[in-house]
C-alpha cells in the first residue's frame, strides 16, 4: 500500500467525501482495509469504517490487529458492535473479538444479537480456554447424516452451504451427531444411485477432541495436509471445525511470541505500546541479567591473586563468556525447534543428548587447538594463558552445549515454555559457570607450574 493512497484516502476522510470514499474503500479486500486503518488515526478509521456495509465491515475487524481492533470497538456501544459486526462473523471470529472484553461488556453484546442460536455458539466456544481446539473452532459447517439417501443428502447440502462462505470438507454423523466420516463430493457425481451415504463415506477420518492444544492441532493439519479438520467432544459428537487459516494466525502469534522470549521479553508488546508497557516487558530480564553481572565481577573478585599476577588473563574473558552464550543458545534452539515440531520426544531424548556431545567435542577440540595456536606465538608454549585459555574454552563448549540442550527438556516437563531456554537465561548462566571454570583451570595452574 503507497503513501500516496493513504494520502488520498486521509484527504477524502479530511473532507467528509463520503460518497468517494465508499466508492474506493468498498472495491478493496477486507484484509487490504484492516491495513489502512492501522495507517489512520483512530477517529479517521471510525469515519472510514462508517462507509462500509456490514459484512465488509466485519470481515475488515477480523483481519485487524488486535489492539487497534480493541481500541477501534472502545466507544462503540454493545448492540452496535452486535449488529454491525458479530451479526456478520463467523462464531469462531466472533469470539476471537468478545474474549477481549471484559464479563459485563460480554453480556451486553451477547444480549444483541440477532440470531439465538449464533449467541449460544458463542457462549459455548468462549467456556473453552483459547489455546485448545475448542476455544479455535468455528461451528459453520456442512454436516449430513449416515442413513440420508443421495438426493435426501444433496438437498440438505445445498440448504446449508447457502448459508456458508467457504466449503472444506463434509461431515458425516450417524442419529447421535457421532462423527463418523467424510462425504466425499466426488462419489455425488460418480456414484448418484448410491442408495445411503454411510455406503460412500469416508471412514478414515483425522479429528481432535476440544481440550487438545493448538499446537498439537497445528501438527496434525501439517502431518496429514489439512484444509480443516474436524473437533468433537468427550463421546465423539461433531461440535465444530478448525481450519487451515485460523491454524496460521496461531502460529505466526506463537511464533512472535517465542521470538521474544528468546529476546527476554516477559510479554507480548507492539512497537505502539506506551513507554510503561514496553519498559515492564524488558525491565525484568534486564535486571536479572545485571544481577547476574555482578555475580560475574564478585567471582572475578575472588581471583584477583590469580588476574594479578597474570593480568593479560583479563583479555580472553570477553572470549569465553561469549562463546559460552553462543554454543548454549544454538543448543538450546535446535533443543526448542525439536520440541516444537515433536520430533524430538521420550524416545529421542538420549540419542539427542548424545549426538550434542560429540558435537560439542568437535567444535570444542577445533576452537580449543585455535585459541592454542594463536597463544603459542604471543606468549610461548607453555606460559599459563597459552594452557589455562584452551582447556577452558574446550570446558565451557561442553557444559554450554550439555546445559543448553537439557534445559529447554527441563523447562517443557515443567510446562514452561522452552523458548524462554534460548534468551538470556542461557547467557547468564553460561556466563557465570565460565568464569568459574576459567579461574580454577587458571588457579590450579599456576599452582603446578610455580
Amino acid at each position: 500500500m503507497t503513501k500516496d493512497f493513504i494520502n488520498y484516502i486521509k484527504e477524502l476522510i479530511q473532507r467528509k467525501d463520503s460518497v468517494l470514499l465508499q466508492e474506493t474503500v468498498m472495491k478493496m479486500h477486507p484484509a487490504d482495509i484492516a491495513e489502512l486503518c492501522a495507517e489512520l488515526e483512530i477517529e479517521e478509521a471510525r469515519f472510514l469504517y462508517r462507509q462500509l456495509d456490514n459484512e465488509k465491515a466485519a470481515d475488515a475487524l477480523v483481519e485487524m490487529d488486535e489492539d487497534y481492533r480493541n481500541e477501534l470497538l472502545e466507544e462503540l456501544p454493545s448492540e452496535a458492535i452486535a449488529r454491525r459486526f458479530v451479526d456478520y462473523m463467523d462464531t469462531d471470529d466472533a469470539v476471537e473479538i468478545i474474549r477481549d472484553m471484559d464479563e459485563e461488556k460480554q453480556e451486553e453484546v451477547l444480549s444483541h444479537i440477532k440470531d439465538i442460536e449464533q449467541a449460544g455458539d458463542i457462549v459455548d466456544l468462549l467456556q473453552y480456554d483459547e489455546d485448545t481446539a475448542g476455544g479455535l473452532m468455528s461451528t459453520e459447517m456442512v454436516v449430513v447424516n449416515a442413513n440420508w439417501s443421495m438426493p435426501e443428502c444433496l438437498k440438505e447440502m445445498r440448504r446449508q452451504a447457502e448459508e456458508l462462505d467457504d466449503i472444506y470438507y463434509v461431515y458425516v454423523v450417524d442419529d447421535d451427531e457421532r462423527l463418523c466420516g467424510l462425504f466425499p463430493l466426488t462419489k455425488m457425481i460418480t456414484s448418484p444411485s448410491v442408495s445411503k451415504v454411510k455406503h460412500v463415506m469416508n471412514t478414515k477420518v483425522v479429528s481432535v477432541d476440544v481440550d487438545t492444544p493448538i499446537d498439537e492441532v497445528t501438527m496434525l493439519i501439517e502431518k496429514y495436509n489439512l484444509v480443516a479438520i474436524p473437533v468433537v467432544d468427550k463421546i465423539n459428537r461433531l461440535v465444530g471445525q478448525i481450519t487451515v487459516d485460523d491454524v496460521m494466525d496461531e502460529v505466526r502469534e506463537q511464533t512472535e511470541h517465542d521470538q521474544q522470549l528468546t529476546a527476554g521479553l516477559t510479554q507480548d508488546v507492539e512497537t505502539s505500546d506506551s513507554v510503561f508497557v514496553q519498559t515492564k516487558a524488558r525491565l525484568p530480564w534486564l535486571i536479572i541479567g545485571m544481577l547476574g553481572g555482578i555475580g560475574s565481577s564478585m567471582l572475578l573478585d575472588c581471583f584477583t591473586g590469580t588476574l594479578g599476577s597474570h593480568p593479560e588473563m583479563a583479555l580472553f574473558i570477553p572470549l569465553l563468556a561469549g562463546m559460552g552464550g553462543n554454543v548454549g543458545t544454538q543448543s538450546s534452539a535446535i533443543a526448542v525447534q525439536g520440541l516444537a515440531n515433536n520430533s524430538l520426544d521420550s524416545s529421542h531424548i538420549f540419542r539427542h543428548i548424545l549426538k550434542e556431545m560429540v558435537v560439542a567435542i568437535v567444535n570444542a577440540t577445533i576452537l580449543s587447538l585455535m585459541v592454542y595456536v594463536y597463544n603459542f606465538f604471543i606468549y610461548g608454549a607453555f606460559d599459563i594463558v597459552t594452557l589455562a585459555v584452551p582447556l577452558s574454552l574446550f570446558v565451557v563448549v561442553l557444559f554450554a552445549s550439555s546445559f543448553g540442550t537439557m534445559i529447554p527438556m527441563v523447562l517443557e516437563r515443567m510446562d514452561i515454555n522452552p523458548a524462554v531456554a534460548t534468551g538470556p537465561f542461557i547467557q547468564i548462566i553460561n556466563d557465570i559457570s565460565g568464569m568459574t571454570f576459567y579461574m580454577i583451570i587458571a588457579m590450579a595452574l599456576s599452582r603446578v607450574m610455580v
